[in-house]
């Protein structure tokens, strides 16, 4: 009986053996690990990166991209010899600034000038440029806001009432230095001082230098693996600048961006990855990390720029969720949910798990056109970012603060694990989202 039981046992191993190499792979699961959603998130946010600032740390956030990218095996874009897809700006730096009002001179750390004009020199006698006053009770951002696009040659004096806002105003130009295009013809010079209740007499001598820069994004590709479906195009992106080295509070001017965008970066590498595991996708999948999102746009404006964006039928942008949601754990909110129905897709890809995906509650804030998802939403695709952020009540968005310990990486990898899942039916080809209105100038292009 012995001899028969393990001739059994004999039989019985090989032929499970014979079905297991037979049997297909088992299915990768949507679940994105958690180690490599926080290696990723500390490299990109570690202090070496120097807050990933356009001029600075961005280029070793780059680096860092370019290897993880490699190491997963993506492909560039088509016609692009690397993963850099480099473009040129321009940078303006103030050289020299001297104002003076009512022949007392204003100590350079409360003047501000923004121009691409090599020289200035200004007076009141001369009506080189008109003078502005605003007073301790205006709204500083909302009056200062069209000024730092220059269409007219202002000088403005400002109440110091306002020092805390003009000192935010000051970072934020300092940070918003690089330009799409070379600034000019126009100026403006802004001053913290008192006029006083007499005539308004001033001069102004400036000097501004102009240089060009490279910048890059970073992109790869996974080519689609169904020739009906090659052409068309899904991408997942994110922006890995951010604003750099800041005013020192505390001791600490290193502004780390875990979660803007360190967070959303680190999901377009995890989700890259998760992809080219399961090889499955019969649409082009595009895995972008944009730069110089934060001073304007500049990355994804010059992607969309190289786009056909008829090819591309959705865009997940992925922002800012390090945090947990208003909603609670395991949700996300997409902006502009009701212009297509990309977000009605992924809700119903979702069915039966924990997850959830809602409509962006903070219709007031205008997050649809303030990410970089709307260069290819103003051209029709349905392109939207995905977030948790409670931007409203974020004490560490756009401060030295947003470090790695203020983000629940838990909650953060179960959002990305939601993506993986909910883009699914995309990727395959079983649903194609409802178009964008494109806006008639970007229509037109």
């Amino acid at each position: 009986m012995k001899s028969v039981f393990v001739t059994a046992l004999f039989l019985h191993a090989v032929l499970l053996g014979y079905g297991q190499k037979k049997a297909s792979p088992p299915a990768i699961s949507e679940g994105i690990p958690a180690a490599t959603v926080e290696r990723l998130e500390r490299a990109l946010a570690a202090d070496e990166m120097q807050g990933r600032g356009v001029q600075g740390g961005a280029n070793k956030a780059a680096q860092l991209l370019i290897a993880e990218f490699e190491r997963i095996g993506l492909q560039p874009l088509p016609g692009q010899a690397s993963f850099e897809q480099k473009f040129t700006a321009f940078e303006t730096r103030t050289t020299a600034l001297f104002v003076q009002l009512n022949n007392q001179p204003i100590a350079r750390d409360k003047t501000l000038l923004i121009s691409g004009e090599p020289h200035l020199n200004w007076a009141d006698d001369d009506q080189s440029a008109r003078v502005m006053v605003i007073g301790a009770e205006a709204n500083l951002m909302k009056v200062i806001r069209p000024l730092l696009q220059p269409t007219e040659n202002v000088v403005v004096f400002i109440d110091p009432a306002h020092a805390a806002a003009f000192q935010k105003v000051a970072d934020y130009v300092a940070h918003s230095n690089v330009h799409a295009e070379k600034p000019g013809p126009y100026s403006v010079v802004m001053a913290l001082a008192s006029v006083g209740n007499g005539a308004v007499k001033f001069r102004v001598a400036a000097n501004t230098s102009v240089r060009p820069v490279e910048l890059r994004n970073i992109v790869g590709t996974l080519p689609g693996r169904e020739p009906a479906r090659a052409n068309e195009q899904v991408i997942f992106s994110a922006h890995y600048d951010h604003l750099g080295l800041v005013t020192k509070v505390a001791g600490d001017s290193i502004a780390n961006g875990a979660d803007d965008d360190a967070s959303g970066t680190t999901a377009v590498v995890a989700l890259a990855e998760h992809f080219k595991k399961r090889n499955d996708n019969a649409r082009t999948l595009i895995f972008s990390a944009f730069t110089a999102e934060e001073i304007g746009g500049l990355g994804s404006r010059y992607f969309a720029s190289k786009l056909n964006p008829q090819q591309v039928v959705a865009m997940f942008n992925i922002e800012m969720i390090g945090k947990v949601a208003k909603f609670g754990p395991n949700t996300a909110f997409i902006t502009g949910f009701d212009k297509s129905d990309f977000g009605s897709i992924l809700q119903r890809n979702l069915q039966g798990s924990a997850f959830r995906f809602e409509p962006d509650p903070y219709p007031e804030q205008n997050l649809f056109y303030r990410s970089d998802n709307a260069s290819l939403a103003r051209l029709g695709v349905p392109a939207h970012s995905i977030s948790t952020d409670q931007i409203p009540t974020d004490k560490f968005y756009h401060t030295v603060d947003d470090e790695v310990e203020t983000l629940n990486l838990t909650n953060m990898t179960a959002v990305i694990s939601a993506i993986a899942r909910s883009a699914k039916s995309i990727i395959s080809g079983q649903d194609t989202p409802t178009r964008l209105v494109a806006e008639p100038s970007q229509a037109a292009r």
